[in-house]
């Protein structure tokens, strides 16, 4: 027994991905970027620098545990595993969906990420209109709109985010998958190497999930408040359309960047432990 024609297919393209992935090349704006933003954070104390980052941590421990232990996240749930017994009618727990074919997964994966999508353009589009209250809110409304989509592909995988590894995980695909195109490399090879090392591994008070090069994307969040507080007057049949666009083209490019990272992370993590366990009937 083997991989299928179809999930040897994906792996194809899971390997062209990761290497267009390790294969990008840095431009002088990023290395500039990256100079400037080390010297800034070099020039500050240590104890302050690992107050910001230990808060930037704190901040995303509250947000995923707000919204694992959430009404709306208890309901998807129940959405996900109504949505896999339409393939088999035995699935009971989120496990069980990992005796799915890949492509069952990424259907049900693909509805709620999709949603997602349209929720960060909604948003973005909300913040485009310059109101004071919806600038403000647009860092943490899109960090729980991205963090709540993998969640939700995670479990469309059979990986429940309510166990501790778990959890920690699906944060960690977060960290990756935000960070700077130059460094998704970087973080992919984290994500694998804790997946090889799963057995013995636990998050440690002294494991942090931020870091300076992490803050670009909260940057150019900024940046993007920016340009919408520049444009929000040029008004056309009364909307500042430019400044909506700017919001909703930006959190959407986002959030699409962060959900196919995410089902990457998972369709690669299905398939390996399926070698695994193909490996041990061979042994046996």
């Amino acid at each position: 027994m083997s991989y299928s024609e179809r999930e040897e297919s994906i792996l194809e393209e899971l390997e062209r991905w990761k290497s267009k992935l390790y294969s990008y090349e840095t431009n002088d704006l990023e290395n500039t970027y990256d100079k400037w933003i080390e010297a800034a954070f070099s020039s500050l104390p240590d104890e302050v620098n690992e107050k910001i980052f230990q808060n930037l941590d704190t901040f995303l421990f509250h947000l995923h545990s707000l919204l694992q232990g959430s009404q709306m996240q208890n309901d998807a749930r129940e959405s996900i595993l109504a949505t896999a017994r339409v393939f088999q009618d035995n699935i009971a727990v989120v496990e069980d969906l990992r005796n799915l074919t890949i492509d069952q997964l990424h259907y049900i994966a693909e509805q709620h990420a999709g949603r997602h999508r349209m929720y960060s353009f909604i948003q973005g589009g909300i913040t485009g209109t310059g109101g004071f209250v919806a600038l403000g809110a647009d860092f943490p409304a899109i960090a729980v709109i991205n963090l709540r989509s993998i969640q939700l592909i995670s479990m469309s995988y059979g990986y429940d985010v309510q166990t501790p590894y778990e959890m920690m995980t699906s944060l960690k695909v977060f960290h990756a998958a935000t960070l700077p195109s130059r460094l998704k490399a970087y973080g992919w090879e984290e994500l694998i190497t804790d997946l090889n090392k799963k057995e013995t591994y636990f998050f440690e008070e002294n494991d942090t999930l931020t870091d300076h090069s992490w803050l670009e994307g909260p940057i150019k969040q900024l940046m993007k408040g920016l340009a919408i507080s520049m444009f929000r007057k040029k008004r056309w049949s009364g909307l500042p359309l430019l400044s909506m666009a700017i919001g909703a083209g930006v959190n959407y490019q986002l959030s699409r960047k962060v959900t196919d990272f995410a089902e990457k992370y998972y369709q690669y993590r299905y398939l390996h432990e399926k070698q695994m366990v193909l490996n041990n009937s061979v042994e046996e």
